[in-house]
């Protein structure tokens, strides 16, 4: 139950920041000020003109909506990269239709379609004759199949044209989740890919060598327990069992701590990406010092002569302007 409830809550992170994705556009409507331009976050140096499209931008921040996912592919509206790959993963293909790309269609389908159906008669085949070159090629075959199928769906998140010479927080999110470290490559965070890419190569080698010391030690105690074996190893069978239940919850923590990696490496593709264009150069904060007259506020509490004139004399000051 433990393991479960630290799934769901890992899974839980990941789905709060795909979230935000079907709601940012390719023109953010957060960036429109009232003058009518399109500026980035506090420190940036984002200033371009607001698109015309600012009406189906604002439209977008209602939540998902399947009317507005239609329209999209009909061309008719604006569809976010988040929208556009939920279609494609959906009806495959989709989001070629979407970024006009009519030619790379008949290709997703001939893969997908191909490795299906070559799955589908190499397993025929095995299950008639029993060879074992069929059982190889019937999950290349679907390997091929699901490679189409993934593929089209980076090809449409690739292909998606964006008004922002900044990485698009949405674009580098599903990146990363389609292919770990492709996220951090879009934000320019080369040095990145490896920590994230190691993290995952390293799960996998636990999870592989948890998994091999589990099933080694479950057959012993499967062995040890049966007295028709002849089983006469040092092992006992309690010594067994105790060494099959460690290496089982370790490679249970494996396949966590490659859940909390891929989690982190969407994440931070995400949060990068937002703050790609923030202002961090050395000259983020400055000190103005300029002359000044200053009022008083409350002038009953000052001295001045009220014969010449009704209101306090302004006192020259020093006004300090700091920037930041």
């Amino acid at each position: 139950m433990r393991r479960l409830l630290l799934t769901v809550l890992l899974l839980a992170c990941v789905c709060c920041s795909l979230h935000a994705q079907f709601r940012s556009t390719r023109n953010d409507v957060s960036r429109i000020n009232n003058a009518g331009t399109v500026t980035g976050p506090p420190g940036s140096e984002t200033n371009q003109a607001a698109p015309a499209d600012t009406t189906a931008v604002t439209d977008s921040l209602q939540g998902f909506s399947l009317r507005r996912l239609v329209r999209g592919y009909a061309g008719r509206d604006t569809l976010t990269p988040g929208y556009m790959v939920l279609g494609s993963a959906i009806v495959p293909g989709a989001a070629q239709l979407y970024n006009k790309d009519w030619w790379k269609v008949p290709i997703v389908y001939a893969g997908i379609g191909g490795g299906v159906y070559g799955g589908i008669w190499f397993n025929r085949q095995y299950h008639r004759t029993g060879e074992t070159k069929y059982k190889y090629l019937r999950t290349a075959s679907y390997i091929a199949a699901g490679a189409f199928y993934w593929g089209q769906l980076l090809d449409g998140v690739v292909c998606y044209k964006t008004d922002f010479r900044a990485p698009v927080p949405a674009k580098s999110t599903l990146y990363s989740l389609l292919l770990p470290g492709l996220g951090q490559a879009n934000n320019g965070d080369w040095w990145k890919i490896p920590i994230w890419t190691g993290g995952l190569i390293a799960c996998g080698y636990f999870y592989h060598f948890n998994d091999v010391q589990y099933r080694r030690f479950r057959w012993i105690t499967q062995v040890a327990n049966d007295p028709t074996s002849g089983y006469t190893n040092v092992i006992s069978s309690s010594q067994a069992e105790t060494y099959r239940d460690t290496y089982r919850r370790y490679r249970d923590y494996s396949i966590l701590a490659a859940i909390l990696v891929y989690a982190l490496n969407v994440i931070d593709a995400n949060v990068f990406a937002y703050m790609a264009d923030f202002d961090v150069s050395d000259n983020i904060a400055s000190l103005e010092v300029q002359p000044a007259l200053i009022q008083p506020l409350t002038p009953q509490y000052t001295w001045y002569d009220t014969s010449s004139s009704p209101f306090a004399t302004p006192a020259l000051g020093v006004n300090l302007q700091f920037t930041f």
